[in-house]
């Protein structure tokens, strides 16, 4: 990008909240609760990298109503999108051939889903922004926050959008529009997971100094109509085991309204064999005897994919820092083994708008750090949540998936019991890059061929995810390095990024200038914003960072 100096215009806020998914939403909903229950006049603004509200919310979803209830008491009589409650829930360990099920009264009780509904978490998100801007809050949907700013002090003083119309050298281009500075007494960073502001203040605040490594999954999600005799509203299945061996991960069906399923399948990110290919186990799943005539005569109508946090409570980082906070999945508040984390994000909104709101209202101009959210955070039900499950996803990494799996309900049975006190270690994590073998030490998977009914190829799966980038924009896939990935990634790990990556964004093409050698494209117009290349990419020599803002999925009902 050039060096000329772009004017920017300026806006002066109390709150700025980067992203507006559940824990954004709710943070700002709560502000406004405050500020109209006093005298205290509040800005509060949402800055939305999406084409909307709810663009890039991709989750299962099963979604405890718990933060809910507290946020909006009523959420019902205001028509909240939560038409089906849980009735059935199932757990299926799978053989290539079959399966077993795990009868219900062995789950620890906390992996019931008693009061919870299965939902589009997008459309919730969609609807608690119409909350937020009927209460004042200012939404900004397709406006990526690009740079973190700061005080003199080193304080965080908001952010700056990113720059619309530059061209792919960035150079401006004829429709240039110069990013815009929001400026505030405190910047929330809702971001969700492997967030790109987030990741720079881990490193500019060390937030992360005492906590243990965050340890991610991938979630690839379908969502199917399928035969009116074949669906069952309200049921949730849950499975383990095929077509995974040593990897963990599992597959969902919830069972949503209007005849639709989502079906999707998780994979945890420290995977060891570099041929493995999460988006090619998600379109096995499908083929498996109990899954496929669920299926069969249906019709898939949107497709998406997600990075996961998964490192629990051990992995939650200082949340604070001055002028600022870190909330929802930017921090990581995933429950995994209830695989929910929705309710957790909405409350930890809740609890850093309660402390901005305590300080701004006593005259704090930003220089003070919101301990009380600190504090408060580690007070509240989201420890609780996370403090009895925090050894059940290490476990698997630690003893293997079926020693860990007995261990992770021993543990958990132990905590739900009230004798946690027996079990009182806790299990560390690992970086995810780094478990990757070299290629001749891990064996071939031969994946089969999609047959286009059941099973797809990624780039027809992309078009089901309504993706799209303007072309002539600077690439917001960046290389530290332009020679690591056939020097070393292909080399040593054949190429793992065309098989880590759901969308086909990346695949290693014939050098045009080199004969017999290969270079690494990136369609980085087919990304889908999952931050999987970001996490898995052995060398650490892939750096997502926004595109223009609007560009990406645009998931509908996901």
């Amino acid at each position: 990008m050039s060096e000329e100096t772009v004017e920017r215009e300026s806006m002066e806020l109390d709150v700025v909240i980067v992203g507006g998914g559940p824990a954004g939403l709710s943070a700002a909903i709560r502000l406004m609760q405050l500020a109209q229950g006093s005298d205290q006049e509040l800005t509060v603004c949402v800055v939305e990298k999406g084409s909307e509200i709810g663009a890039h919310i991709l989750s299962g979803a099963v979604v405890d109503p718990i933060a809910l209830n507290e946020l909006f008491p009523d959420w019902k009589k205001k028509g909240a999108p939560l038409n089906t409650p849980v009735t059935d829930n199932r757990h299926w360990v799978l053989s290539e051939t079959g399966k077993s099920e795990m009868p219900h009264f062995m789950m620890p009780p906390l992996m019931s889903n008693d009061g919870c509904y299965t939902v589009s978490l997008g459309n919730l998100t969609r609807w608690l922004g119409e909350q937020a801007e009927a209460m004042g809050v200012e939404v900004y949907p397709g406006f990526a926050a690009a740079e973190v700013l700061f005080h003199d002090n080193g304080a965080v003083k908001g952010i700056a959008t990113g720059d619309m119309g530059r061209t792919k050298d960035g150079e401006q281009g004829p429709n240039f529009e110069p990013g815009m500075e929001l400026h505030a007494k405190y910047t929330f960073f809702a971001e969700g997971c492997r967030g790109h502001l987030t990741k720079s203040l881990m490193e500019t605040f060390n937030l992360r100094e005492g906590a243990e490594p965050q340890t991610y999954a991938i979630g690839i999600k379908e969502l199917w109509d399928i035969e009116p005799d074949k669906h069952k509203p309200g049921t949730v299945i849950h499975t383990q085991g095929w077509p995974l061996t040593d990897t963990v991960g599992g597959g969902f069906i919830y069972h949503q309204e209007n005849n639709q399923i989502a079906i999707g399948f998780v994979v945890a990110l420290d995977y060891a064999n570099p041929h493995l290919s999460p988006y090619e186990e998600m379109q096995r799943f499908k083929t498996h005897p109990a899954v496929k005539p669920m299926l069969e005569a249906g019709r898939r109508v949107a497709y998406g994919a997600r990075a996961i946090n998964e490192g629990g409570l051990q992995s939650v980082p200082k949340l604070t820092f001055p002028g600022g906070a870190l909330i929802g999945c930017s921090a990581g508040f995933l429950n995994v083994p209830r695989i929910k984390g929705s309710h957790n994000a909405m409350k930890s909104g809740m609890l850093a708008a309660e402390a901005a709101f305590d300080v701004i209202s006593h005259g704090a101009d930003g220089t003070e750090e919101l301990f009380a959210y600190e504090t408060g955070w580690k007070d509240s039900w989201i420890y609780k949540d996370l403090h009895k499950v925090r050894n059940a996803r290490p476990a698997l990494s630690k003893f293997g998936i079926k020693l860990g799996t007995m261990y992770a309900g021993f543990d958990m049975w132990m905590n739900n019991l009230g004798l946690g006190f027996l079990v009182p270690w806790t299990f560390g994590h690992h970086e995810d890059h780094k478990s990757m073998l070299a290629a001749d030490k891990a064996p071939k998977i031969n994946y089969p061929k999609p047959d286009g009914v059941i099973t797809f190829d990624k780039l027809t799966n992309v078009s089901f995810s309504a993706t799209n980038h303007e072309e002539d924009q600077p690439v917001h896939l960046t290389l530290r390095n332009d020679d690591v990935p056939v020097a070393t990634n292909l080399a040593m790990y054949d190429g793992p990024e065309n098989r880590f990556c759901p969308a086909g964004v990346y695949e290693f093409v014939d050098d045009e200038e080199t004969s017999g050698a290969k270079r690494l494209q990136i369609n980085a117009q087919n990304c889908v914003h999952c931050k999987t290349c970001d996490i898995k990419d052995p060398t650490q020599n892939i750096n997502w960072i926004v595109p223009e803002g609007g560009g990406g999925p645009n998931y509908p009902n996901m």
